[in-house]
């Protein structure tokens, strides 16, 4: 078990959901939808999350339903980016930082919030996985796109978040670290690696590019599937 507890104060929370309801207010507005449309963007990515975790993990109401908080924060963000739209486009960084910072925040929450519910840590590992993605795996569903988390050629989101839940857990519950201080480094881990991956353009390669003959090859050389044929170096015998 972690030493201490990283309880989420609930403002941090609130502008966690309030970031990641601001990115999916953007893609709706870029995509040009309507004031409705653009609302259960937002709010699919900013509790979408957290939805699935209360709801199916942890069999919680979700807490934006119970606070209204919660819903009044997403309100705020659509309508920041409504009125302040045309800055707001032009300020890629602020959405690539507010994703970032929210994916590593939710995924240590996410992870937390397992320990306490008495999973094991590989179970608390995908509840934090899943809380921190879930929201953008939503937004891509409502918008009809391929889900980015699965797209070949992505830049390793999901692997930023898989790198935030295994520092926190491994500080925390194998170096018996204090869960506060195990979840700030986990977090810094996650945002320094979302943002790493984005600015040096990493990105994960198709499955299919890895030829199986390539991998028969490298484990054993001397094994050749090809038939073989005479011009292939075998010798052919004189007709007479």
């Amino acid at each position: 078990m972690l030493e201490g507890q990283f309880l989420l104060p609930r403002t941090y929370d609130l502008i966690a959901v309030f970031l990641f309801a601001m990115t999916g207010a953007i893609v709706a507005y870029r995509k040009g939808y309507d004031y409705v449309g653009l609302f259960i963007l937002a709010l699919s990515v900013g509790a979408g999350g957290g939805i699935i975790r209360d709801s199916i993990f942890l069999n919680e109401v979700p807490l934006f339903i119970t606070d209204w908080r919660y819903l009044a924060v997403i309100l705020c963000a659509c309508a920041l980016v409504i009125i302040g739209r045309e800055r707001i486009m032009r300020a890629n960084l602020l959405f690539v930082l507010a994703d970032g910072l929210g994916l590593g925040l939710y995924a240590v929450v996410g992870a937390q919030k397992g320990i306490n519910a008495g999973f094991s840590v590989l179970a608390a590992a995908l509840i934090g996985l899943i809380n921190a993605v879930g929201g953008g795996l939503l937004r891509d569903l409502f918008s009809a796109e391929e889900p980015y988390l699965v797209q070949a050629g992505g830049q390793l989101y999901s692997l930023a978040a898989v790198l935030g839940v295994s520092t926190f857990l491994a500080v925390g519950v194998g170096a018996k670290l204090n869960a506060q201080a195990s979840a700030f480094i986990a977090i810094g881990v996650a945002f320094a690696a979302r943002i790493v991956f984005i600015f040096f353009d990493i990105r994960s390669s198709p499955a299919k590019e890895h030829r199986t003959r390539h991998a028969i090859k490298r484990f054993s050389p001397k094994l050749d599937l090809r038939k073989k044929r005479p011009e292939d170096g075998e010798r052919r015998l004189p007709q007479r």
